[in-house]
């Protein structure tokens, strides 16, 4: 069985494309090999398998993939323009790549319907908005943004809209309904959608993966709107202290890549994954503050020296971690890396690794653009 990950070359793809070649597939990767994500002049990434065979190229190119799917059985799509903020302001060319990627993915992928067994595809929590909660009054609620007032008072937590007071968080299931926030998770709710009507239509078994807050190593450390493990990494390993905005208690589901790249291969191997959304998470939320103080401690760094900035960036949610009961139900998944082991194998490669630093760059690019208040 031969697969094509696109996006391939990148820090998801290439765990998955490690795991497959374990469990016996051929793999084939198709990735532009993007400046911003690989540096410049990139070339073959050194921790890309040898066995993997890489195509450069682009997804928004039909000669490109149709060249990449030949002979292929499993089509899995993780080429993306990467990062919520950027695409605020960067919206022609996240839209580019990422709608109109997937569709040329997609019509490509028509042609070769007779012999493609299955259609994976990475969507986003950040498709949610903010998470589901609790009002211990009026029972659960899903919100939209918080109010802008409430965020100028740097009242932070989410609140009932029927009698003001705070919601307690629970997990999210993919039943929630949907309220992206920003151009990114619109792009990663058009691509779910439109890999499960496509595959539906034309008899494609597919499905869509929810990731929620992904972290582990091979992951771009100059890449400022990448994780925010790797964001933290790369202002340890500069001393500067990490960036907080609000006020650093607001929580994330972070899983590790191994235990992601592992989910994938068993929506890939099931057939019962085909036609369903699955979230991809470890259902454990933990806080902004905690990961960069693991981080930190692990590094040798002062886990006390963060600039915690007491605003707010437009679109930015407050708790959102995953109900899995979904993924454990259909593939038997449970994530194993703890939170503490996932932090020392992150922090064990990063002191092994030179970055530059461009936050202040990139939170300058906010500024500019008003996003930041």
């Amino acid at each position: 069985m031969k697969v094509l990950i696109t996006g391939g070359a990148g820090f998801i793809g290439s765990h998955l494309a490690d795991l497959l070649l374990e469990k016996g597939y051929d793999v084939r990767a198709l990735d532009n090999l993007d400046p911003q994500v690989h540096g410049k002049d990139p070339g073959r990434p050194d921790y890309l398998a040898p066995e993997v065979e890489l195509l450069v190229g682009d997804v928004r190119s039909h000669i490109d993939v149709e060249k990449a799917l030949d002979g292929c059985d499993i089509l899995v799509h993780f080429a993306a323009a990467v990062g919520v903020g950027q695409s605020m302001y960067e919206i022609e060319h996240y839209t580019s790549v990422n709608s109109l990627g997937a569709a040329v993915v997609l019509e490509e992928a028509v042609k070769k319907r007779d012999s493609l067994k299955k259609m994976l595809v990475a969507s986003s929590m950040s498709i949610y908005g903010e998470g589901l909660y609790e009002c211990p009054r009026c029972g659960q609620f899903a919100p939209e943004l918080r109010p802008s007032k409430q965020l100028e008072q740097h009242e932070w937590e989410v609140r009932c809209p029927e009698c003001n007071c705070s919601g307690e968080p629970l997990s999210v299931p993919e039943t929630k309904p949907l309220y992206p926030t920003s151009i990114y998770a619109i792009n990663k709710r058009d691509h779910e959608e439109m890999f499960l009507s496509i595959g539906n239509a034309y008899g494609i078994p597919a499905v869509a993966m929810r990731f929620f807050n992904v972290y582990g190593t091979r992951q771009a450390l100059s890449n400022p709107y990448t994780g925010v493990g790797a964001i933290f990494a790369s202002r340890l390993l500069n001393d500067n202290p990490p960036v907080i905005f609000e006020d650093g208690n607001q929580s994330r589901d972070f899983i590790h890549v191994h235990d992601l790249a592992r989910a994938c291969w068993l929506a890939i191997e099931n057939p019962e994954s085909s036609g369903k959304i699955l979230n991809i998470g470890t259902g454990k939320p933990s806080t902004i503050l905690r990961i960069g103080q693991a981080i930190a401690s692990e590094l040798g760094k002062p886990s006390d020296n963060f600039i915690i900035r007491n605003e707010f960036r437009a679109g930015d949610i407050r708790h959102c971690f995953a109900d899995i009961s979904r993924t454990r139900e259909v593939l038997g998944f449970e994530a194993e890396i703890s939170f503490e082991e996932g932090v020392k194998d992150l922090c064990r490669w990063v002191a092994t690794c030179t970055s530059a630093d461009l936050v202040d760059r990139a939170t300058e690019e906010l500024e500019k653009y008003g996003l930041t208040r």
